[in-house]
């Protein structure tokens, strides 16, 4: 089924906001910030909305994924904009939402995600590039790859892969690897702190781990591009060779 720019930019703006309404909200009102809790909240919201539209979209919901797919030539630049608008409108309205209906719980905005002080934030850069390649990776080996699991397990692998994130480095930079997921809260709570850390760092994990998964794994076997639904390309590239 063909799907137009519009919807897909719609289900992009959907599975974004449920992201930041889900994983703020845990932040703000799980009981002594239970980590654990906060690692599924995340995890969950991406592990349910990528099953629920990643036919349609192919489930981004992450400005980083996207230019993962722009790099690789699985997304054409006009789709991928929009895609790029569509996860900042419903970041910052996720945001805006929880806001606005909450409006006396003044410890929302512990849900932007910031440097912890104990590291620096050249620290905080890497760490969210090594993240942010844990993800795009196993996006990349599901969805991406023609043998790999997308209409079975991709949703959970790639929520999976956010949680054990989540787990690993929250305390320390929030384990945004996402350059939306930290971008709409800042808007809306005005809360700057090494703001830079959140795109630079996601930006450069996600470039460096598709195109090692391009190179590795698909381009080395001349796979064609297949029929993933974010992908702006009908036909294989040129070059590439026809699966028997």
């Amino acid at each position: 089924m063909e799907h137009d720019p519009l919807r897909r930019g719609i289900a992009e703006f959907v599975g974004t906001f449920t992201l930041i309404f889900v994983g703020m909200g845990s932040i703000a009102f799980i009981q002594s910030n239970l980590l654990v809790g906060v690692a599924l909240a995340h995890g969950l919201a991406i592990a349910v909305m990528a099953s629920a539209v990643g036919h349609i979209s192919g489930g981004h919901f992450n400005p980083a994924v996207t230019l993962g797919f722009l790099v690789t030539r699985r997304i054409v630049p006009s789709l991928a904009a929009l895609y790029w608008l569509a996860q900042l409108a419903g970041a910052t309205l996720g945001a805006l939402a929880l806001r606005g209906l909450f409006p006396s719980e003044a410890n929302l905005d512990v849900g932007v995600p910031v440097v912890n002080p104990t590291i620096n934030a050249g620290q905080g850069v890497a760490i969210e590039a090594i993240l942010t390649f844990f993800l795009v990776w196993v996006i990349f080996a599901t969805a991406a790859d023609p043998g790999g699991a997308f209409k079975s397990i991709a949703g959970l692998a790639i929520g999976l892969t956010i949680t054990i994130d989540i787990l690993a480095a929250g305390p320390l930079t929030g384990a945004a690897m996402n350059p939306a997921r930290s971008l709409g809260p800042e808007i809306v709570f005005n809360i700057w702190d090494d703001w830079w850390v959140y795109l630079v760092g996601p930006s450069l994990g996600a470039v460096v781990a598709a195109l090692a998964y391009e190179w590795l794994y698909l381009r080395a076997d001349r796979l064609p591009v297949v029929g993933t639904p974010d992908s702006g390309l009908d036909e294989p590239r040129p070059g590439d060779a026809a699966v028997s």
